[in-house]
């Protein structure tokens, strides 16, 4: 079945950086556009980023843009999120997703 393992997060200050991964499986990886989104508990999911298959037409919530950079490597069946600059309110659960399908989700933390 389909599956994600998304990793990466922790806690940084204000101004970090962090670099998140998704590690796909049970699908072919390099058929599905890849979105990066995210939720804090007691809010619906926020979408951050997407990528298209082949990994050269990118888009980014208005929040993150300059900020963040998606990227994928489809012989690895990954997915990444380069995070810069980070802000207190990208604290969050972040996690890949596709077709319907998420995973477990990586925390990142943003405080001083």
């Amino acid at each position: 079945q389909v599956q994600f393992v998304d990793s990466g997060g922790g806690m940084v200050q204000p101004g970090g950086s962090l670099r998140l991964s998704c590690v796909g499986s049970g699908f072919t990886f390099s058929r599905y556009d890849m979105s990066w989104d995210r939720q804090v508990p007691g809010k619906g999911p926020e979408w951050v980023s997407a990528i298209n298959t082949g990994g050269g037409s990118a888009s980014y919530a208005d929040s993150v843009k300059g900020r963040f950079t998606i990227s994928r490597d489809n012989a690895k069946n990954t997915l990444y999120l380069q995070m810069n600059n980070l802000k207190p309110e990208d604290t969050a659960l972040y996690f890949c997703s596709t077709q319907g399908a998420r995973g477990q989700g990586t925390q990142v933390t943003v405080s001083s």
